[in-house]
């Protein structure tokens, strides 16, 4: 039984891994408002995402199993029959004392290809997935290493709230956002070197330059 485990996941995960390398890769158009040594600020345009909500107990469970999911949907688990490209990056939002006993949710998200942005497929119902409205606001972002599993992801949260607390963003992230933050990857499960990481945290301050009269996300 343990070994078939691991061929599970090993097949899995190299299936997974042959859609972050195959083709171009789309992403979110942004622009960046402010830079500090260890964080920026960015303006998220409007966009739609694709979304898969987990009750997982921890954040690498339900980053995987709402990727198996979204990754369903792209090869043509939806009823248009589609298939979707592969964009980046793929969002892990941990959404505090929504789960079971007060636990986190969460709720991973791929971001649709421009062709798909105006009429996204229909998933099939059994994938639970549904399409999430990214409306146009700020992002406070901080780059980090390496992989992103449960025991990192919450110091490199602490690590951009500590930078922000510091900055002329002190005290700007948003009261109306649902998730406490967001973790970002851009890389195959397979990539050993070289990984990219961000955690993300909206940011709600139209009185600073560059993010007037927007909002945050709307969940």
């Amino acid at each position: 039984m343990r070994t078939e485990a691991i061929v599970c996941v090993f097949v899995a995960v190299n299936v997974i891994s042959l859609a972050f390398v195959c083709g171009a890769i789309e992403s979110p158009q942004y622009s960046v408002v402010h830079v500090e040594s260890d964080f920026e600020i960015r303006l998220y345009r409007d966009s739609v995402w694709a979304s898969a909500s987990s009750r997982d107990i921890s954040f690498e469970m339900a980053t995987w199993n709402g990727f198996h999911r979204l990754f369903q949907y792209t090869q043509g688990a939806n009823l248009n029959f589609s298939r979707i490209a592969m964009t980046a990056p793929v969002l892990t939002s941990i959404v505090p004392g929504a789960g079971p006993f007060h636990s986190s949710a969460y709720v991973v998200r791929f971001y649709l290809p421009v062709k798909f942005q105006a009429d996204p497929p229909t998933p099939l119902p059994e994938l639970h997935i549904k399409p999430f409205k990214w409306h146009s606001h700020c992002v406070a972002v901080r780059k980090f290493s390496g992989y992103a599993l449960d025991i990192n992801i919450v110091k490199e949260a602490e690590n951009l709230a500590i930078s922000l607390s510091r900055s002329p963003w002190a005290n700007s992230t948003s009261s109306k956002s649902q998730q406490a933050y967001t973790i970002a990857q851009y890389d195959s499960p397979l990539q050993i070197f070289g990984r990219t990481n961000e955690v993300w945290v909206d940011i709600d301050a139209p009185g600073l330059a560059g993010c007037e009269s927007v909002g945050v996300a709307a969940y």
